[in-house]
């Protein structure tokens, strides 16, 4: 059974045509990363894989089920959550109050879930009454990951959780990427931090221009010419 793939999706936004066939797989337990510059592409796949955004063709196949176009529910039903690009926590609510909406799909066995989300983020335990918005942006990026958590994702869909961080912070949540993945979880990483998305990851896909350019092992393609000039100034 293939786990998670894509086959020649294409989408874009009104007539304006951003993905063009696009195709990649991640098996169960991976960590699987989508690199690119801005523009490439790479949240417009994201937004067509949790179903904001229709795909005109192609396949999303999840656990051998074509989940294209399927509604935002039904995908975070089946075991796909989504932990958006720029964190957007509810800034008036507490911590526990922004995890008990990530998990408004899923009632029962609340108190069993933010448990575990809190064994993999003690932070959050230690400032579940705090409000989101008294958050350090650390602090922020884990509650809206342990949000996406709170649904017991089966595939976590990961975007851009680096962005505007310092560089201590960043190895802080680069941590808790790998204890999520070692928990069962298996991750699709949006990033634009490319040496340190490599160093992480299993496999990486190179998006250009709404197309897969690159891809291959992770630590193989820390060394593919056209990554270290393009990406790692090398």
């Amino acid at each position: 059974m293939k786990f998670f793939e894509i086959k020649n999706l294409n989408t874009g936004y009104g007539d304006l045509h951003i993905l063009r066939n696009i195709s990649l797989e991640i098996n169960k337990g991976e960590i699987v990363a989508l690199l690119g510059s801005n523009g490439a592409g790479k949240s417009t796949l994201m937004r067509a894989i949790v179903g904001r955004l229709r795909v005109w063709s192609g396949e999303i196949i999840f656990k051998d089920e074509n989940i294209a176009n399927l509604s935002p529910d039904k995908i975070v039903k089946m075991g796909i959550s989504l932990c958006p690009e720029r964190r957007r926590i509810f800034s008036g609510m507490t911590v526990k109050e922004n995890l008990e909406i990530g998990a408004y799909r899923r009632r029962n066995g609340l108190k069993e879930r933010m448990e575990k989300v809190f064994s993999i983020l003690p932070r959050l335990y230690e400032r579940k009454n705090h409000l989101g918005g008294d958050l350090s942006g650390g602090e922020q990026q884990m509650l809206a990951i342990g949000r996406a958590l709170m649904n017991e994702p089966e595939l976590l869909l990961i975007d851009e959780f680096t962005l505007g961080l310092a560089p201590t912070i960043v190895e802080i949540l680069v941590d808790v990427v790998k204890k999520i993945n070692k928990s069962g979880v298996s991750i699709l990483l949006v990033e634009q931090d490319v040496h340190m998305a490599l160093e992480i990851s299993d496999r990486a896909y190179v998006m250009e221009v709404g197309e897969i350019k690159i891809s291959g092992r992770s630590k193989e393609l820390l060394e593919h010419p056209q990554i270290k000039e393009t990406y790692l100034g090398m």
